[in-house]
This record gives structure tokens, C-alpha cells and sequence, in this order.
């Protein structure tokens, strides 16, 4: 049995709000796991949440297309926030190619996720592809990340972080996924590693973490959903939480994850439902 000097994670259950908010999400995913229709399309619903998540990833981070619109189009390199709807999609797909790496080399998917992320066009602001892409930043380069103003941790606080938050994941926890994922994704956002996309990596490292854990194994939650739902404004209060680090902001953050995951559900079953009644 861990201990939580051993397993920094485990000890962040107890904090406020945050046994409360496992427990949400875990009975809202077994009523979702249990829905008829989940026994014989599945495979719909799962491509259904990324697509749903994608948009509301992209969102976040300032595209705000409508889902119909994120459907229909497929040429995602006209301006800014094309590029960033495209990149959203890409990340959603790369995703579950992922969840075996995850747990024995973290860093190696996250740089992964950058290099889908940013694609064809490589990194806005840099020369070429492989100038910034898929590694994390170095002294003297800058960050485009919309909405996050918060202090930009210097490269070599960056590499000590990651390493540590690494490590964690790869001497697994006894923490709930929630928790696990929500660290990361905080975390990520915290460090803005990358000089973009960083909020889309994010997020879709707290997709990888909650299916990976088992959680969502058919990754039909999607978490991204509900965080575009809640709003901006809440998203990034609860990220000043989680950026204080004192029990009752971290736990605010990881419940805000939490009620996340419990739209994403809601989002998963309408879906279910409308193919239920054929509508979809």
C-alpha cells in the first residue's frame, strides 16, 4: 500500500469537495456505461465525443465553431482559428493511439501531441516545423496561448516540473483518474511547455489520462465538452485555483473537472438517446 509521501496524488482525495466529485463521475459514467444503446454502437458514441470534445477544446482556446460547422468543413487552414479547430481534431484522433505509451514515456506523448497539434504549418511564429515543434520551449522564445495570462514559469522550471509530473504518472497512483487527470491538465496549462496549443495538449492529456485509467476506456466522456459548457470565465477561475495551491483551489479545480466529466456524460447520453430514436 502507497503512502502519500510516496504518492503525492493520493493525498489530494482528501482535499475539499474532491471525494464528493469522484463520486459524481463515477456513477454519472457507469449510467452512461450502462445505456442500451452503448452495448451495440459504441464505436458511434465514442466518435461522437471526439468530434464534441474537439469543438469545445477548440472553444476554449478561441474557436468557437459551431458543431455543425466542425462537421461539415474540411480545409482547417484559413486563418487562426481554422488552424485551431483543425488542430483540435487531429489531437482528438491522435489520442487513443496513445493510451499504451502513456503510462511508460508520458513526455514522449506529450511531445507527440504538439507535433499533431501543430500540424502541416508547423508552430505560428517560427520558421518551420521543426524549429519549435514537439519539444518544450527554451529561453527566449515565447508563447501563444489565448486567455492564459497567468506567470509563464521560466524553461528550466518547466523541465523540472515535467519530469516530476512524469514520473508520477509513470509510478502510477492510487489517486482517482479524476484526480490524476486533473493534475495533469493543470499542470500542462500551469507550464504552457510548448510555444502554442498548449491549452489543446492539455486537454487532451486529461482525455488520455481518464481513459487510460479505465475510467472512460471507450472514451464516450468527454471531458473538453464540459469545460467549453461551464464557460471561460469558470474555466480560468477554477485554474487560478488550481495555480494558488492551497487545498480548497486545487480541490475547486479538480471538482470543476469533475463537473466537467458529468456534461461530457450528459453530452454522450443526449447522443445516445437521439440514436436510440433514430435521429442520429
Amino acid at each position: 500500500m502507497s503512502t502519500h509521501a510516496s504518492d503525492p496524488l493520493a493525498a489530494l482525495g482528501s482535499l475539499p469537495g474532491v471525494a464528493e466529485a469522484v463520486d459524481s463521475v463515477r456513477k454519472a459514467v457507469d449510467r452512461v456505461y450502462g445505456h442500451r444503446v452503448m452495448r451495440r454502437r459504441s464505436n458511434e458514441i465514442s466518435s461522437e465525443a471526439a468530434l464534441r470534445g474537439a469543438r469545445g477544446s477548440a472553444a476554449l482556446s478561441g474557436a468557437d465553431w459551431a458543431l455543425e460547422e466542425v462537421r461539415r468543413r474540411t480545409d482547417f487552414s484559413a486563418d487562426a482559428e481554422a488552424r485551431t479547430v483543425g488542430a483540435a481534431l487531429r489531437l482528438g484522433a491522435e489520442a487513443g493511439q496513445l493510451l499504451s505509451i502513456w503510462r511508460q514515456s508520458p513526455l514522449r506523448v506529450l511531445a507527440r501531441l504538439h507535433l499533431v497539434a501543430a500540424g502541416d504549418a508547423g508552430v505560428p511564429g517560427g520558421t518551420g516545423p521543426g524549429d519549435f515543434v514537439g519539444r518544450p520551449r527554451l529561453d527566449g522564445e515565447t508563447v501563444d496561448e489565448p486567455f492564459v495570462d497567468a506567470p509563464l514559469p521560466t524553461p528550466a522550471e518547466v523541465a523540472g516540473r515535467l519530469d516530476g509530473l512524469a514520473e508520477l504518472i509513470v509510478a502510477g497512483s492510487e489517486a482517482p483518474a479524476l484526480v490524476t487527470a486533473a493534475v495533469v491538465h493543470g499542470e500542462l496549462l500551469a507550464l504552457r511547455p510548448f510555444t502554442s496549443y498548449n491549452g489543446l495538449v492539455a486537454r487532451a492529456a486529461e482525455r488520455i489520462a481518464l481513459v487510460g485509467s479505465g475510467l472512460d476506456p471507450k472514451a464516450i466522456c468527454p471531458a473538453e465538452v464540459g469545460h467549453a459548457e461551464q464557460g471561460r470565465a469558470a474555466y480560468l477561475a477554477a485554474f487560478e485555483g488550481y495555480l494558488s495551491g492551497t487545498p480548497e483551489g486545487v480541490g475547486a479545480w479538480i471538482a470543476h473537472c469533475g463537473r466537467s466529466v458529468e456534461l461530457g456524460v450528459r453530452e454522450s447520453t443526449a447522443v445516445c438517446e437521439a440514436l436510440q430514436r433514430g435521429a442520429a
